[in-house]
C-alpha cells in the first residue's frame, strides 16, 4: 500500500533521488574504464583534479581516497609531526582531529562562535605557544570560518594553514572560494557531501606546486617514478571509479548549491515566528548548506517528536571532541569548551538536500512550529 505524497517519510539526506538521475551518464563512463582496465590512476582522475582546482580558484588538485587522508597528508607534506600542536575546532566530526593523532602531532581544541559555529578566532592567540605549527580552521555544515582574520593571525605567528573544506564544497568569505585560502584545503567525497562520491574519496588543492608534488608521492606509496620511493608515502589514492562519479556531479554542483540555499530560505520563512534559534549566514560569507542546524533547550524531545511523524533529523555532532576517548588529554582552550558543550545540548540537523520540495519544508517546519508551541503552552500552564 502506497502512502500519501503529503505523509510520506522525509529522510535527512535523499542520496537515490540524485543517484537515479545521473545513473546513466555514471555507468557510461565507468564502461569505458571498465573496457580499458584504468582503474588506479586513470585518466578521469586527472581530468577531475583539473576540473575540481578550477573550481575551487585554486592551481593544484591531488585526489585522495577520503577526506581524512586530505588532512593526513597534508599535515605529512607540511612535516608537521611529533612535538608539534595544530589548533581546530572541538566540534567537529572526529576526522579533523584523527588526521593530526595519525601525523604525531597533538590536537589543541578550540571553543566555537555561537553565531555560526566555527572557530572562535578570539580565542585562537590564547591557544599558540611555541609549539603550535598550524592552523585546521573547520567550515562547518558549509559556513566558511572567518579567514580574514585567521589568515592574518596565521601570518603574524609564521602558522600553516590547512582548511577543513569537507563538508564547504562551494562556500564562499569575501569572494574566495574555501580550500583556496590557506597552504592546503581538504575536501571529502563522502556520499552525503554536497559533492558526493558512489563510495570514499577525497582531495587535497593547493596553489603552491611543490606541495602538490609532494602530496601526489605521498598518496601513492612516496613515488615520483614508478618502484622510486623518495618518501615514506601511504596508499590513499582516489579511485578512478569515483573520479567518474564526481566527475558526473560536478557540472551540477553549482545548481545543486543554489537548490541548497533555496531550501535554507524556505526554512528560514517557515520558521521566523517559531521559538528555535536559525543558523546564521554572515554577510561576508556564502554558506552552501550542507546541514541546516537549528538550536532548541528541548532537543532530544523535538527529535523524538519528530520521529513520530516520519521526518528524520540528525545531531552533527552529539559532544566536543574532548569527550572522545582519543583526545580526553588534548588541550582545551578555554578548558572544557563551553561553547562547543552547550551547543552539543542543542542542535539539530533538519532535512536538507538539494531535491526538498517547498511542500516537503512546509511539512518539516510546521511539525516543528506545532513541537514548540505545545512546549510553550504546558510551560504557560505550570
Amino acid at each position: 500500500m502506497n502512502m500519501p505524497h503529503d505523509l510520506a517519510p522525509i529522510p535527512l539526506v535523499d542520496l537515490k533521488t540524485q543517484s537515479r538521475a545521473l545513473k546513466a551518464e555514471v555507468l557510461e563512463r565507468m564502461g569505458a574504464v571498465i573496457d580499458e582496465a584504468r582503474y588506479i590512476l586513470g585518466q578521469e582522475v586527472q581530468q577531475f583534479e583539473d576540473a575540481f582546482a578550477a573550481y575551487c580558484q585554486t592551481a593544484h588538485c591531488v585526489g585522495m581516497a577520503n577526506g581524512t587522508e586530505a588532512l593526513h597528508m597534508a599535515l605529512r607534506a607540511l612535516e608537521i609531526g611529533p612535538g608539534d600542536e595544530v589548533i581546530t575546532a572541538g566540534n567537529s566530526f572526529a576526522a579533523t582531529a584523527l588526521a593530526v593523532e595519525y601525523a604525531g602531532a597533538d590536537c589543541v581544541l578550540v571553543d566555537v562562535s555561537p553565531q555560526d559555529f566555527n572557530l572562535d578566532v578570539t580565542l585562537i592567540e590564547r591557544a599558540i605557544t611555541p609549539r603550535t605549527k598550524a592552523i585546521i580552521p573547520v567550515h562547518l555544515y558549509g559556513q566558511p570560518a572567518d579567514m580574514t582574520a585567521i589568515c592574518q593571525l596565521a601570518r603574524q605567528h609564521g602558522l600553516k594553514i590547512i582548511e577543513d573544506a569537507a563538508q564547504a564544497h562551494g562556500a564562499e568569505h569575501g569572494g574566495r572560494r574555501c580550500g583556496s585560502f590557506g597552504d592546503i584545503g581538504c575536501f571529502s567525497f563522502y556520499p552525503g557531501k554536497n559533492l558526493g562520491a558512489f563510495g570514499d574519496g577525497g582531495a587535497a588543492v593547493t596553489d603552491d606546486p611543490a606541495l602538490a608534488e609532494k602530496l601526489r608521492a605521498l598518496r601513492n606509496y612516496g613515488q615520483k617514478q614508478k618502484n622510486r620511493h623518495d618518501l615514506l608515502g601511504f596508499n590513499c589514492r582516489l579511485d578512478t571509479l569515483q573520479a567518474c562519479v564526481l566527475l558526473a556531479k560536478l557540472r551540477h554542483l553549482e545548481d545543486w548549491t543554489q537548490r541548497r540555499r533555496k531550501v535554507a530560505r524556505w526554512y528560514r520563512e517557515e520558521l521566523a515566528d517559531c521559538d528555535v534559534v536559525l543558523p546564521a549566514e554572515r554577510e561576508d560569507a556564502r554558506h552552501v548548506y550542507h546541514l541546516f542546524v537549528i538550536r532548541t533547550a528541548r532537543r532530544d524531545a523535538l527529535i523524538a517528536n519528530l520521529a513520530e511523524q516520519q521526518i528524520a533529523c540528525g545531531i552533527h555532532y552529539p559532544h566536543p571532541l574532548n569527550r572522545a576517548q582519543p583526545f580526553r588529554q588534548a588541550r582545551t582552550v578555554p578548558p572544557d569548551l563551553p561553547e562547543c558543550s552547550r551547543l552539543a545540548g542543542e542542535i539539530v540537523s533538519l532535512p536538507m538536500y538539494p531535491e526538498m520540495t517547498r511542500p516537503q519544508v512546509a511539512r518539516v517546519a510546521a511539525a516543528v512550529a506545532a513541537f514548540a508551541t505545545s512546549q510553550e503552552s504546558a510551560h504557560e500552564s505550570v
